[in-house]
């Protein structure tokens, strides 16, 4: 095995972090020595919490998970990749739906770099769970302390009441 296939990206905006995302961080963590959770920068995207606000509530919300690094980036994912020495990509799937354009972007990602797309079925519990949805039930006043940490459900309440 390449030195490089122990170490793995999970790349999103996580906009805001949700329990299935952290399903899926564990469980790369329990696969690979090293994860790198990758903050990804989209300009044309009107994100609630800036970058370094979501940098900030990963490394709140991973604290426990020891082999979890949090970066973010601008550009390519395998740039990132060969950067920080990863030879995977580690996507979490929900749907069928999800498959078709994460397997797109992992042939993509493998003949720019080689850099492998290892997907993790998303835990059932968090099946139907996306950082949209929970921006939208908050938005409304609605409870998300069953879909995200107790620090992200205060900064994304904070956050909405200011709007």
């Amino acid at each position: 095995m390449k030195p490089e296939a122990r170490h793995a990206v999970c790349p999103g905006s996580f906009d805001p972090v949700t329990y299935g995302h952290l399903d899926i961080f564990g469980r790369a963590c329990q696969l690979y020595d090293e994860v790198w959770v990758a903050v990804f920068h989209n300009a044309s995207k009107n994100a609630l919490f800036s970058v370094e606000e979501r940098v900030e509530l990963l490394r709140e919300t991973t604290a426990d998970l020891t082999n979890v690094k949090i970066a973010s980036f601008q550009g390519l994912t395998v740039d990132f990749c060969q950067k920080h020495g990863a030879g995977v990509i580690v996507r979490g799937v929900r749907a069928a739906s999800d498959f078709d354009y994460e397997l797109q972007m992992a042939q993509m990602n493998y003949g720019m770099g080689g850099i492998e797309t290892v997907f993790i079925p998303t835990n059932p519990l968090y099946s139907f769970l996306s950082s949209s949805m929970v921006k939208d039930v908050a938005k409304w006043g609605g409870d998300v302390s069953p879909h995200v940490p107790p620090v992200v459900q205060s900064r994304l309440i904070e956050r909405l009441r200011q709007d």
